[in-house]
């Protein structure tokens, strides 16, 4: 009697690593841009005063990443940044998640939220500077409250999008209210709540800069008014780079967080087919 000869399995297949295609088509539209740049200023002649060209801007910036004084206003802005967005932080997800759970509180105190962030928040500043002085302060705080509102709202929709299936099985096992605000309103708010903490990160540095144009001595947006007033355009488009690569780190940092804290959520792992 023969024996079958099963059919040998086949290989598994290499996954092929594909590249996002960003890192191709982004630094080709910034190169596109820039040469546009380029054109534009050796074509039509503009003053250097109105329009510096980009080789002038980069000269300025490597000047200015070489003068010791650029590393203590860009240590200001970061720290005024960050003190202002863990303020923000702390509060947002602290008054999102009890007005959560207090709807009362919810309609009696979201007027009084709104309202405070339709205020221009420049108009702020002059009176932080009055009740805080021209020092740390006033920015933190100005940084603070224009960072809140989207960590708020994130935390207050985040609770309350909690799964009332969820809900039900949390009752079942008898869980206190510690139990099920840990194991079950914080992880399902967790994406809310980063999602409000990238846009309040840049919120946070960009009220850290207004505090600095009106308010201080010292800091980016300082540095950015001091180089108007001294008609260094050139300067002025450098420090407004060395700011952008900031805000940029700022929020490259908290997507990274959200992408350790979170990697099974669909807006990190990508739709399940």
């Amino acid at each position: 009697m023969s024996e079958t000869v099963l059919p040998a399995a086949p290989a598994p297949a290499r996954r092929r690593v594909r590249l996002p295609i960003a890192l191709v088509t982004t630094p080709l539209l910034a190169a596109l841009l820039i040469g546009l740049w380029q054109f534009y200023v050796t074509w039509s002649g503009v003053s250097a005063f109105i329009l510096p060209s980009p080789l002038s801007v980069w000269d300025g910036f490597v000047e200015l990443l070489a003068t010791p004084s650029t590393w203590r206003h860009t240590l200001a802005t970061v720290q005024a940044t960050l003190s202002g967005f863990l303020i923000a932080l702390v509060l947002g997800v602290a008054m999102g998640a009890v007005l959560a759970k207090v709807p009362w509180l919810e309609q009696t105190m979201n007027p009084f939220i709104v309202a405070s962030q339709v205020v221009p928040k420049v108009a702020l500043v002059p009176l932080f500077v009055v009740w805080f002085g021209f020092g740390m302060t006033s920015k933190v705080v100005i940084a603070a409250v224009i960072a809140f509102f989207p960590i708020f709202t994130g935390t207050l929709r985040g609770v309350k999008s909690v799964d009332l299936g969820h809900r039900d099985v949390m009752t079942a096992f008898n869980a206190n209210p510690w139990q099920r605000a840990m194991l079950l309103e914080l992880p399902s708010a967790l994406p809310y709540i980063l999602v409000g903490a990238e846009v309040g990160i840049v919120l946070a540095i960009i009220g850290a800069v207004i505090g600095e144009y009106l308010g201080g001595n010292l800091g980016l947006g300082y540095l950015l008014i001091a180089k108007m007033n001294a008609y260094e355009t050139d300067m002025l488009f450098a420090v407004i780079l060395l700011l952008t690569l900031v805000g940029f780190l700022f929020y490259l940092v908290t997507v990274l967080l959200r992408r350790a804290v979170i990697p099974w959520h669909e807006s990190v792992a990508g739709p399940t087919r």
